[in-house]
């Protein structure tokens, strides 16, 4: 199995310089922060990278051993970010609210970066610029006109978001106060999204969804890498669990309404009253008191253990003491936790849409239809039920998980598929690369008009 470098790999030849622009990029924090600092920091083993990052996280660098100046630039954009950080605070919406409010301090982030970087740029001292972060689709990139123009190839993305609400979900949609998801699509009408896609040597799309927003016109332009990886020095932690006894079921997340916690303890209910299964809620979030007072109300609250927030550095060991690993978000962009749970060889219970679809398959762990709350619910009891008659089909794709994880989505990994990608945006290879990743539907959408 092909596990990332195109066959057509030239270990003899110059490793490409790159400015990586990762406004959110930080090696203590976890979500995108973590996901912008791993990548640019994988993307050192196969490149001459300078990583230009948001000042917030200089001291968190530093301590991870890259010297100011010579591998990091931190850019000072305080003056607009901090108070519109404040802002987003205590606006009445989620998750897409708070990118709309973010978007005036990113562009004043990249200005920055110009007045910075620009005379480097034209001057060729750089071959690529890539922007790894922000990932939101919605946030356009002044820089990529700039370099179009410099002669330097401009790499964009990873890009995921977009994933429709499920339309059954309405209810936890406005429980997130995610007013703006109704017109998100007129997204696309921000000053800068058609120029940056136009300028843009390449667009790394990290979903199906993402992908499927992509006009016809630039998608000769798209590689297809998912946004999550797994670094070895973090995770490391094998599954652990001998068999017999209650089903260890563990999840790990906010604990919101798209996540799902509260279903998965009404799914499990019945096991837990008949002493068949045991239910691990790792997370902190709004729903956690009322949960708590749930699993008092059923009567199971001695079966059920609520951790509460973990340091990321223990959630593996949390993982490895599971059978299985239950996750029924309804909107889930890229799937950090189903594949967490398969890095440390733990089967991923997954509603199959949006990222944990794309990363959990039939045989590496269970895919469940994405219907009403209340189909939803009772496939997952239904689920859990037999499999606490048959942990032969846990075993089966345990091992199989775990290959999966670290075959396809390392860190390491990624880095040669992106340098597959500076490859191709400079010449150095004639063909567009594709990494054979087994996802129904995304060569068919990638196919060159």
């Amino acid at each position: 199995m092909r596990t990332g470098t195109d066959p057509g790999t030239t270990a003899s030849a110059p490793r490409p310089r790159v400015l990586v622009i990762a406004e959110a990029a930080n090696p203590e924090w976890q979500s995108v922060p973590l996901v912008g600092w791993s990548h640019a920091d994988a993307l050192r083993e196969v490149a001459d990278v300078h990583l230009v990052t948001q000042v917030r996280n200089r001291d968190a660098i530093v301590r991870a051993g890259l010297v100011e100046g010579r591998d990091f630039t931190a850019i000072d954009s305080e003056r607009v970010a901090r108070p519109l950080w404040h802002l987003t605070r205590l606006l009445p919406g989620g998750w897409t609210t708070s990118m709309a409010a973010y978007l005036p301090a990113y562009l004043y982030f990249e200005r920055l970066v110009w007045r910075r970087f620009g005379a480097d740029i034209r001057a060729g001292r750089y071959d690529v610029v890539h922007r790894l972060t922000p990932l939101s689709p919605t946030v356009p990139s002044p820089i990529a006109a700039r370099c179009r123009k410099a002669g330097v190839p401009f790499v964009l993305g990873p890009l995921n978001g977009g994933l429709p609400w499920p339309r059954n979900f309405d209810q936890e949609r406005r429980r997130e106060r995610e007013w703006l998801s109704y017109v998100r699509g007129a997204y696309k009408l921000v000053p800068g999204y058609r120029r940056t896609r136009e300028n843009a040597a390449a667009i790394v799309v990290a979903s199906r969804a993402t992908l499927e927003q992509v006009p016809e016109r630039w998608r000769s332009k798209c590689v297809y890498i998912p946004e999550n990886g797994l670094d070895e020095r973090r995770f490391h932690a094998r599954r652990e669990r001998p068999g017999g006894g209650p089903l260890a079921i563990v999840f790990v997340g906010r604990l919101v309404p798209y996540k799902g916690p509260d279903l998965l303890l009404e799914a499990v209910d019945p096991l837990l009253r008949e002493d068949r299964a045991r239910l691990t809620i790792v997370g902190d979030g709004p729903l956690l008191a009322s949960m708590r007072a749930a699993a008092s109300e059923r009567g199971v609250q001695d079966k059920v253990r609520f951790t509460g927030w973990v340091d990321h550095q223990q959630v593996q060991h949390l993982l490895a003491a599971a059978d299985v690993f239950a996750f029924p978000s309804i909107r889930e962009f890229g799937g950090a936790a189903p594949l967490e749970a398969m890095a440390v060889g733990v089967p991923a219970i997954v509603v199959d849409y949006g990222g944990p679809g794309e990363i959990v398959t039939e045989d590496t762990g269970w895919l469940l239809p994405l219907g009403t709350r209340a189909n939803l619910a009772a496939g997952l009891r239904a689920l859990l039920t037999s499999l606490c008659a048959d942990r032969d089909a846990i075993e089966r794709r345990a091992q199989a998980a775990l290959q999966r994880a670290w075959n396809w989505f390392a860190w390491r990994v990624k880095a040669r598929q992106t340098l597959e990608v500076y490859r191709w945006v400079l010449g150095r290879r004639p063909d567009r690369p594709e990494f054979g990743m087994p996802f129904a539907g995304v060569g068919t959408a990638l196919a060159r008009p």
